[in-house]
């Protein structure tokens, strides 16, 4: 019996969008302990977000080993990657001492710890892979370079950041609306919104010796987000 077109396509597809709801699934779960808030938005995150994805599929291409998640907040992507094997162990700084509780109660029985950092004045401490996701745009554009500076000298491997483009015109555009927007909605006016050029945000990894590339990661939404991969040679 001949396979319809895409017919033999169907059991590798399907297979895989059950695997990623299971492990979605999963690591909802390990939030049970946590407030009804905070289980909605780690699984609303995991789900909805595209950074949960294309990370995933990076890290099963090439797992990390030892991944430092700057910003982890709750933690839930750092877990996704430790129970479906991209990751070896994890350790996350936020500054959010409230998130990290949340985080380190959810990663119990792992190799994972969550700190509260000052990620502008605490060590960053070496790992394979250094993970950033929503971060830089949000510190002024000074703190930006010096950080990314201090990461190029703490990662072995590998740097995964998901960055705001700036230069996306109409998304770029819509981006930055929508962060005033969420900051009125939180009465935080005063945060700050300075996402670097890409270019930018690349030299000092580059001049550390990684090889970066960049593709997009706004899904179906019309942000301006981009994943930022920067590898030194030898990583697969």
């Amino acid at each position: 019996m001949t396979a319809a077109p895409g017919q033999d396509r169907a059991g590798p597809v399907a297979a895989h969008a059950s695997r990623h709801a299971a492990l979605l699934d999963a690591v909802g779960r390990r939030y049970a302990g946590a407030s009804r808030f905070a289980q909605g938005y780690v699984r609303s995150k995991l789900r909805n977000d595209p950074a949960t994805a294309a990370i995933l599929a990076l890290a099963r291409a090439a797992p990390l080993g030892h991944v430092l998640d700057l910003g982890c907040g709750r933690g839930q992507l750092a877990l996704a990657l430790l129970l479906d094997g991209g990751a070896r162990s994890v350790t996350g700084l936020d500054f959010d001492s409230a998130k990290v509780a949340e985080a380190n109660a959810a990663a119990a029985g792992l190799l994972a710890r969550f700190e509260a950092a000052d990620l502008t004045a605490n060590p960053i401490p070496e790992a394979d892979a250094i993970l950033m996701v929503d971060v830089l745009y949000q510190m002024p554009e000074a703190a930006q370079r010096t950080l990314l500076g201090r990461i190029a000298r703490a990662a072995r491997q590998r740097v995964v950041i998901r960055a705001f483009d700036p230069d996306l015109g109409w998304r770029s555009r819509t981006g930055l609306a929508m962060e005033w927007l969420n900051r009125a909605a939180r009465g935080a006016w005063g945060a700050s919104i300075r996402p670097l050029p890409l270019p930018e945000l690349a030299r000092p990894l580059e001049e550390a010796g990684f090889r970066v590339t960049t593709r997009p990661c706004w899904g179906a939404t019309p942000l301006p987000n981009v994943l930022l991969v920067a590898e030194r040679g030898g990583a697969a």
